[in-house]
């Protein structure tokens, strides 16, 4: 991987690729969208690219979103002299070469062992800004460090527990985070189908909350659910049961499995994630509360309505993120792309938007800052190219996505990201 360019540019970018060619090598990672998904449910299991690439209910959401950036056409203006294109963003002061993030996905061990760690790795190479998932495979600490360079910012689930939000938002601030988002879709668990055709659910398995097994907070939060067994609902007792229960013994850190076994604390530790993991009484009020946990910036994730984004700026929030969680919660919502064209005037220009749900491509992401998106969040492509490559998968898929933007920008005629206005754009 090293010896691939980490520029910006789609020349280079083509210019690697076809010469690497002539011997015979090619990159593993499709470069289209499609091809994309279908290598990654090839080498997935059924689980895996069920929890990933499924949506909610029929999937009329996730269609929305695909189909709304085919209803907006770029019209190319010629002439425009963009030799030296330029596609750097400022977001809270500091600037960033592209106006890419990785959008945050939880249980990426599904994908592949590495997981948070070997997008962590593929993210600084291509200077491009991680959003940690709150429910990482890996506890944010140790990701961090594989950051030194490039942003990081935390995605925060906000649970049943204050004390839980207080240490996990100011265990983020610690290890560097430089803003949290805090994603408001996710009160309660979408209708999501494929997931319960398959009757899986990772976090039942003890995958996917490493970064509360690792909170001081909700080791107290285990240790009462020991102390005070209760009736739950069991499943049935058999060889699969047995094979499940190994692997919450697996995924708990740092005791020895004899020890682990013995005291419980891996079922302990799943039983604590369900009963604390959301909080469906959460409201705009309880946002003060957040404010005095921490001085980073603080972004509401899951926006779609123009009265919510005006209510986001009276209480004082940093910036939104445009998103109906890839389609995974409400079958039948409205895209993120058209929320995001309703939104941008209302907003106009008071805080940052980002944007994600249905990006697939470079032109996608263009279409999406001409609309109003400061930035955009690339979401299931990585977790794709994760699944194939590892680390030097989503380090090729993200190097394709800026090339793509950046040939977008130039063929389109435009020199900046402040060209990209919605006056490119023609809708049908």
């Amino acid at each position: 991987m090293n010896n691939q360019s980490t520029s910006s540019n789609g020349m280079d970018r083509q210019k690697e690729v076809y010469i690497q060619g002539i011997g015979g090598v090619k990159q593993k990672i499709p470069f289209d969208s499609k091809g994309l998904e279908a290598t990654a449910s090839k080498v997935m299991s059924d689980e895996a690219y069920a929890y990933i690439a499924g949506g909610a209910g029929d999937g009329l959401t996730m269609k929305n979103n695909l189909n709304a950036f085919s209803r907006y056409q770029i019209v190319p203006e010629m002439l425009k002299n963009v030799e030296n294109r330029d596609s750097t963003i400022e977001l809270f002061g500091k600037r960033h070469p592209s106006p890419f993030f990785l959008a945050p996905i939880g249980v990426l061990e599904m994908a592949h062992k590495n997981a948070d760690i070997a997008v962590a790795k593929a993210a600084e190479a291509c200077s491009i800004p991680y959003i940690f998932s709150n429910q990482a495979s890996y506890p944010m600490e140790k990701v961090a460090k594989h950051m030194p360079t490039t942003s990081k910012w935390f995605q925060l689930y906000w649970s049943k527990s204050r004390e839980l939000v207080k240490s996990l938002v100011q265990r983020a601030e610690t290890c560097g985070c430089e803003a949290i988002v805090v994603t408001l879709d996710t009160s309660l668990l979408g209708w999501r189908t494929a997931d319960l055709n398959g009757a899986y659910l990772p976090f039942l398995r003890g995958l996917g909350i490493a970064q509360y097994t690792s909170d001081p907070v909700f080791q107290k939060i285990i240790d009462s659910f020991i102390d005070n067994p209760e009736q739950d609902t069991k499943p049935p007792l058999n060889l699969k049961t047995l094979s499940v229960l190994r692997q919450m013994l697996m995924s708990y850190p740092d005791q020895g499995l004899i020890k682990k076994l013995k005291e419980g604390r891996a079922r302990a530790a799943v039983k604590a994630f369900t009963q604390t993991y959301s909080n469906p009484a959460l409201s705009w009020e309880d946002l003060n509360y957040l404010r005095k946990c921490t001085s980073l910036p603080i972004l509401l994730k899951g926006i779609l309505s123009p009265t919510d984004a005006q209510l986001a700026i009276s209480y004082g929030m940093d910036g939104i993120i445009v998103s109906n969680h890839g389609g995974r919660q409400v079958d039948g919502s409205i895209s993120a792309l058209e929320a995001l064209e309703k939104i941008s005037p209302v907003i106009n220009g008071q805080i940052p938007i980002l944007m994600d749900s249905g990006i697939r491509t470079g032109a996608d992401a263009f279409k999406a800052i001409a609309l109003g998106a400061n930035a955009v969040c690339i979401g299931r492509p990585y977790a794709y190219a994760l699944a194939i490559g590892g680390e030097k998968g989503v380090f090729e898929l993200l190097s394709n996505f800026k090339a793509d933007f950046d040939l977008t920008m130039g063929l389109s005629g435009c020199k900046t990201i402040a060209d990209v206005k919605k006056q490119v754009l023609l809708k049908s």
